[in-house]
């Protein structure tokens, strides 16, 4: 039997901050290896018993997703982009109604995209021993055999024993450290991983059963659906009125057809950096559980994660008991190791004092190319640009700003009103406030420019849209 993945693509990771932010979260990021955490998971699903995988993300997500699964090699069925983040509750029931209008008992595996499994078979022969179940009209949730304590994450209760599927008596919530020590010894506790598999008919009649309030405005946006590019826009004023509520909540805590499959292989939610650290140490054992990076140095450090994402920032500890610190361009982080769950917090502070690193990196990505900002000052902002080969800007023109192009890398094509030049390597060109102009790369290389912005205004707001090959807004 053919399994469809449907992939959840849109959160935001706050606990991973400074290296994963709103604009750009962990499920995007390679945290644990060359591939993106996305990458890894839709990998993971794909090859034989798994037809294309359905992502559900959102707008600002979308190209990020086709360009990183073009990357791994594997072809999307479909890319759904969600009007606004409503949980996993209506994502889920969206997901099952576009398979059921195919095959109403299609089988759906979701899984989150940001989760670390590096045994690929034995997940997959996890996911076998649950496939039969759900044929059957069973509801298959996964569990993680525990090897700590943790207080985490929420707990699955077996009813039985045993290593096969087994009925779920109930989920528990994240447990204080004494709860969690009594489940760890009783043997019969899981990690609640949030991995389903289901019948597509089998989760639209628990949504009948349990949670009926979601199928009249989830069914209209997925009636209403537009196809945008290459992606499937859900319809905006149904799917809001959507409750926003997890999936646990509004079915599963409800639901009396659920088996556990448990799996007992290494995994990981990538929770927060004190779950990095130990994934690391996974891979390389450290006598002295010292996690280092490429750019960082410890010296007589004992159970430290010292980790620069940076080219130009080097990270050194001395000294250092139970610490993480991460840098990036523009932020680092300190923090006690055992305080990883509150680095939430500090993205809350951020945003209060209305600090940009609180959501967005300097560099941002675009379905083009990406850039990032060299120098900002009052009047003037320079910037850096770069552009895959084949790929355009949008047709626009801009009210307060005028802008001087360098190239340093390649070539461009660039349109200033009615005029078409190809300006390349070491050669400039000027673009007025005012005039309609556009930039592309019409070469096999990216296309690398400076661009120096002056006038009254530099906000990426301020832009008029003519055309646009990726069918974007001005907001957009």
């Amino acid at each position: 039997m053919t399994i469809i993945p449907v992939l959840m693509a849109g959160g935001s990771g706050t606990r991973l901050w400074p290296v994963s932010r709103k604009s750009f979260p962990k499920q995007f990021a390679a945290l644990t290896g060359d591939e993106t955490l996305f990458q890894a998971s839709a990998r993971r699903l794909s090859g034989e018993g798994f037809a294309a995988p359905m992502v559900m993300t959102n707008s600002d997500f979308r190209f990020i997703v086709a360009e990183q699964l073009e990357q791994a090699g594997i072809a999307p069925g479909r890319i759904v982009i969600e009007p606004s983040g409503r949980n996993t509750a209506p994502a889920i029931l969206a997901a099952a109604l576009m398979a059921a209008a195919d095959d109403p008992q299609a089988l759906l595996l979701v899984a989150p995209s940001d989760h670390v499994i590096p045994d690929r078979a034995a997940f997959a022969a996890a996911v076998a021993q649950g496939a039969e179940a759900a044929a059957q009209g069973r509801i298959v949730t996964f569990g993680i055999t525990p090897d700590r304590p943790e207080t985490g994450y929420g707990y699955l209760e077996l009813a039985g024993q045993g290593d096969g599927p087994q009925p779920l008596a109930r989920f528990v919530e994240k447990p204080d450290a004494d709860s969690a020590a009594q489940m760890l010894a009783a043997g019969n506790y899981l990690w609640n991983a949030g991995i389903f598999l289901f019948r597509a008919d089998v989760m639209i009649q628990a949504f009948r059963d349990h949670a009926p309030a979601y199928l009249d405005p989830v069914g209209r946006a997925v009636d209403e659906a537009q196809t945008d590019l290459g992606f499937l826009r859900l319809a905006r004023a149904p799917w809001a009125e959507a409750e926003d509520q997890s999936i646990d909540y509004a079915v599963m805590e409800k639901a009396s057809n659920l088996t556990v499959v448990r799996f007992s292989g290494r995994w990981s939610d990538l929770g927060g950096w004190d779950a990095v650290w130990r994934e690391a140490l996974g891979q390389t054992p450290s006598d002295q559980g010292v996690v280092t990076d490429a750019r960082s140095t410890a010296i007589d450090c004992r159970d430290v994660l010292l980790r620069s994402d940076s080219d130009e920032v080097e990270v050194v500890g001395i000294g250092l008991t139970d610490v993480m610190v991460v840098a990036t361009s523009d932020a680092v982080l300190v923090a006690d190791r055992g305080r990883a769950q509150d680095v939430r917090l500090a993205v809350s502070a951020l945003k209060t004092r209305k600090a940009k690193q609180a959501e967005a990196f300097p560099r941002d990505h675009r379905p083009w190319g990406w850039f990032e900002t060299l120098a900002l000052a009052d009047r003037f902002q320079v910037k850096r640009i770069v552009v895959k080969p084949g790929a355009a800007l949008s047709l626009q023109s801009h009210v307060h700003r005028s802008e001087h192009w360098i190239v340093v890398s390649g070539t461009a094509r660039v349109t200033v009103d009615d005029r078409v030049t190809l300006v390349t390597e070491n050669q400039s060109i000027y673009v007025p406030l005012g005039a309609v102009h556009r930039m592309e790369n019409p070469g096999k290389v990216p296309m690398v420019l400076i661009e120096v912005q002056t006038g009254s205004y530099l906000g990426e707001d301020d832009i008029i849209r003519y055309e646009d090959v990726y069918a974007r807004s001005s907001a957009d």
